[in-house]
């Protein structure tokens, strides 16, 4: 697909937003609006094979995850949202490179709940920040196993009040490897899949 080849050219080499200047965020909206027009999956919701999976971040306006790569010595690395439909959970988690065994993760653990086609409610649970090594962090998909086995990690391990912490989020595109959103402070995320 033509609209979907030329979001990708133009997210291409932008390091997910860092390296966006403002030409080329508003050039990537409108390629991201005219590929929402093509949206083979007008409700995602409904399409849980699809939605269901770890996706990895390509591109966000989120200032919230980009300022992650703002830390003294410290580098973004891969960031995924890992979506469980049979249990309406997300886990979105940010991975963190600088010095020798000082890597580091990020994670917020949340429960969705659809609240029409292509939107849900999304309540923030849980966060976890800590050193890779001290967590044994391997990959998103053991760490989440982890997680939802209840396991407590030697890091910043705290509940969210899920009432205050909490916003929405638009599926606007959905298709076998591709997801975009759009979240209730207007940022916009650009995902595959894993």
């Amino acid at each position: 697909m033509i609209a979907k080849a030329a979001l990708l050219e133009a997210i291409a080499g932008k390091n997910r937003g860092l390296l966006a200047t403002e030409q080329d965020k508003k050039a990537i909206l409108v390629t991201i609006a005219n590929l929402e027009d093509f949206n083979p999956t007008p409700r995602p919701l409904e399409a849980s094979d699809l939605l269901d999976g770890n996706w990895r971040l390509l591109y966000t306006t989120s200032k919230a995850l980009l300022n992650l790569d703002r830390f003294p010595l410290c580098k973004l690395g891969e960031i995924y949202q890992c979506i469980r439909v049979q249990t309406n959970s997300v886990y979105n988690i940010a991975e963190i490179y600088g010095l020798p065994l000082l890597e580091g993760i990020v994670s917020v653990a949340a429960k969705f709940e659809p609240v029409s086609e292509r939107r849900v409610q999304v309540k923030f649970e849980r966060l976890i920040i800590g050193l890779q090594r001290l967590i044994s962090y391997k990959s998103s998909t053991t760490f989440i196993q982890q997680i939802e086995a209840g396991q407590k990690f030697t890091a910043v391990d705290f509940p969210l009040n899920s009432n205050e912490q909490q916003g929405w989020l638009d599926i606007t595109y959905l298709d076998s490897d591709l997801r975009i959103g759009r979240g209730n402070e207007g940022s916009v995320f650009v995902l595959a899949k894993a």
